[in-house]
């Protein structure tokens, strides 16, 4: 069942884990949004830079660090996920206690990770 993610911190340069997610995501047929400071394209996933309010959001998976999130947090919320994955280097326990607050399930993992254990 695909579940529609939203990628933020999208970037076009293919080293960047973001990227090989927004990959993987799409080849694994979740519908795939990408949120970036640059915009681009990756595996046919137009990176926006501005803020969309896209609706159905399942999933958002994140790609910055703690002190860049701040300014995503109700954005976020606003987008009513079902979860926030938190992947290496992400982890913030501030923005942990507001998803809680909110009723938005979080988990600390990485988004290629499930992806290739049929966990996501």
């Amino acid at each position: 069942m695909s579940k529609k993610t939203l990628v933020i911190g999208a970037s076009t340069k293919p080293e960047r884990y973001s990227n090989m997610a927004i990959k993987k995501l799409s080849n694994y047929k979740h519908e795939t949004v990408a949120f970036g400071l640059r915009e681009g394209v990756v595996n046919g996933i137009v990176i926006d830079t501005e803020l969309k309010q896209y609706d159905n959001i399942d999933t958002v998976t994140l790609y910055l660090n703690p002190k860049r999130q701040e300014q995503y947090y109700n954005y976020i919320l606003s987008l009513q996920p079902r979860r926030v994955i938190f992947n290496p280097g992400t982890e913030n326990p501030e923005f942990y206690s507001i998803l809680r607050d909110n009723n938005i399930e979080f988990e600390v993992a990485c988004t290629l990770v499930m992806l290739s254990t049929n966990q996501y």
